[in-house]
């Protein structure tokens, strides 16, 4: 009688351990980028004020307070609320007012462990607005 030899094939896919291990890394990105995207939306927002208002024939006759009201109405239009307009930096440089804010967006994310990005964003188009 002759034996017949049957290949052994082998099983592919993913083990429990491998599944849980790929599902608590995808849930620990979800968790991070819900908790980041709101932040930089608002940095977005802040950058198109800026940009509108750097855009304003009548920005160079604003006082400074005026300059402040004017960012308050926009950015309430637009849900900005990390940025306050008495933390708006205001340099006069050839008669043109240069905005600029730098600001740090923070936000819990377990228990004691938080998650804080800088944001830094300018109406001078020699400063490139710089995310941290």
């Amino acid at each position: 009688m002759q034996r017949t030899h049957v290949p052994t094939t082998r099983q592919h896919g993913l083990t429990m351990t491998g599944f849980l291990f790929v599902a608590i890394l995808l849930a620990a990105a979800a968790l991070v980028a819900m908790k980041l995207v709101p932040a930089y939306i608002e940095f977005f927002s802040i950058k198109k004020i800026f940009n509108t208002m750097s855009q304003d024939a009548s920005l160079a006759n604003k006082t400074n307070a005026e300059i402040r009201s004017d960012f308050e109405k926009r950015a309430s239009v637009d849900y900005v609320t990390v940025v306050k307009p008495e933390q708006l930096v205001i340099n006069r440089r050839g008669g043109t007012p240069v905005i600029s804010v730098d600001y740090e967006y923070r936000t819990k994310l377990i228990g004691n462990i938080s998650l804080v990005a800088d944001f830094s964003a300018s109406t001078d188009p020699g400063r490139a607005a710089q995310i941290e």
